[in-house]
């Protein structure tokens, strides 16, 4: 389905609802996307649940497992984003998602054939470059599909695909890896990206530019701004910087937390990969990915009455996980410490839905994609990148001091900016209001 056909129908029918996208198709068309992105999260995360077989094998440092899972994958992963998002607002996203996804599942079968760390930094690298054009094009067709009121709750269950991608990559990745070794856990996981990327190009159609929004031929005709002029609108927005900041913060402490805890389950309490691996499948697939669709819910219905709910409810999340982070890792048992890491892992992308939602509605129509893209600049920059970083560095320096627990309280250390996440999206919803208004009064939304 071509923009020229929607603006057609746009301009002779006024709002085009459909488009010929019945509710059973927009249902369909999300539920492959959102496998799409569990396939992207299953080869990114996969690494966290084989880093201590990995750092015996190739003899590295925590600050250099820390450098594999966070800035070597971020660095590509984010800036590529950018440019792939403009090509994307220009051209068709569904055929940019297959090849994305072809990619990032063809590098990480590559990872298990690595002998040396280098070599393994490299094929990581190309994973974070297919990864990277996956979700912007992924957010503009669901926000082209969905109308406004549902969009929170579609974008929470298209990153409900984070959760379902970290329960398949900690169950498979750690029973593989015990029964079979580190390098067939890339393997397996791997191949069916591929069968993914096949039903995205030739089971979805690509949707019509601005039509859930009622969008005018004039508007959806328009073409495609650079990068530049998308970031000077979305900076200009004080609520789009709170909430870039909001999900650079509270990605940081989740991925501190998701790429960590399995070392820190296996030096602190002597658990197996294997069993790690099923208890935090079950924990961040089921708990975490009930915190991810239930908070686009909420967000959903309270918006309606308030859009500033759709911050209100993360803030409310972020500050509730701090004392459970805390209490996590200062537990001396590990069925403690599992128990208190459900409120973490509830919290782990709850923010992802309502931001996106949100980040949206604050550009005009062939703005999406590359906003998206703008948002997961900063979100992987400081998140990604720099919290495993941190941790690896933070237990490397502990490590005279604490010794095997080093980690412990590297770990802990991060957690503190829970509570930071949680006062960007507080000062976000002061202004979202008008933001929303102004881009609404000037044809921006």
């Amino acid at each position: 389905m071509t923009d020229r056909a929607g603006a057609a129908t746009g301009a002779a029918g006024g709002a085009a609802p459909s488009l010929g996208f019945t509710p059973a198709y927009r249902n369909y068309a999300l539920f492959v996307l959102m496998l799409g992105y569990s396939a992207n999260y299953v080869d990114r995360q996969i690494l966290a649940v084989l880093l201590e077989p990995i750092k015996l094998e190739l003899g590295v440092s925590d600050t250099m497992l820390g450098f594999l899972s966070g800035i070597t994958f971020a660095i590509f992963y984010a800036t590529l984003g950018v440019p792939i998002a403009m090509l994307a607002d220009r051209t068709n996203r569904r055929n940019i998602v297959a090849a994305a996804i072809t990619i990032f599942s063809t590098m990480t079968v590559a990872c298990g054939f690595v002998t040396s760390f280098a070599q393994l930094a490299l094929a990581r690298i190309g994973v974070g470059i297919g990864e990277a054009g996956s979700s912007p094009p992924s957010h503009s067709m669901i926000s082209d599909m969905f109308p406004p009121e549902k969009r929170a709750g579609a974008m929470g269950i298209y990153s409900l695909g984070i959760n379902i991608g970290i329960l398949i990559g900690f169950l498979v990745g750690g029973w593989v890896s015990q029964w079979y070794g580190w390098r067939a856990a890339f393997f397996v996981v791997g191949g069916p990206g591929i069968i993914i990327a096949l039903l995205v190009r030739f089971t979805l159609k690509e949707p019509s530019r601005g039509h859930a929004d009622g969008a005018s031929a004039q508007q959806v005709a328009a073409a495609a701004p650079g990068f530049m002029e998308v970031w000077k609108l979305l900076w200009a927005q004080k609520s789009f910087r709170h909430i870039a900041f909001g999900c650079a913060t509270a990605a940081f402490a989740g991925y501190a937390g998701v790429t960590w805890i399995p070392a820190f389950l296996i030096r602190s309490f002597q658990m197996t990969p294997g069993e790690i691996g099923t208890w935090l499948a079950l924990i961040i697939g089921f708990v975490g990915g009930a915190g991810t669709y239930v908070t686009g819910w909420l967000a959903d219905r309270y918006g309606k009455g308030d859009v500033r709910w759709n911050l209100w409810v993360v803030a409310i999340i972020m500050f509730l996980c701090f004392p459970f982070s805390v209490g996590m890792y200062l537990s001396a048992d590990k069925y403690w410490a599992l128990a208190m890491f459900l409120l973490p892992a509830f919290a782990g992308a709850a923010y992802i839905g309502p931001a996106l939602a949100m980040t949206q509605g604050l550009v005009t129509l062939r703005m999406r994609a590359v906003a998206s893209a703008v948002l997961f600049l900063i979100l992987n920059l400081i998140g990604m990148g720099l919290g495993p970083q941190a941790v690896g560095i933070l237990s490397d320096l502990y490590n005279d001091s604490f010794g095997q627990e080093s980690l412990r309280y590297a770990l802990l250390t991060v957690m503190f900016v829970w509570i930071w996440a949680g006062i960007h999206f507080v000062l976000g919803a002061r202004t979202l209001k008008d933001d929303l208004a102004r881009a609404k009064a000037h044809g921006l939304k």
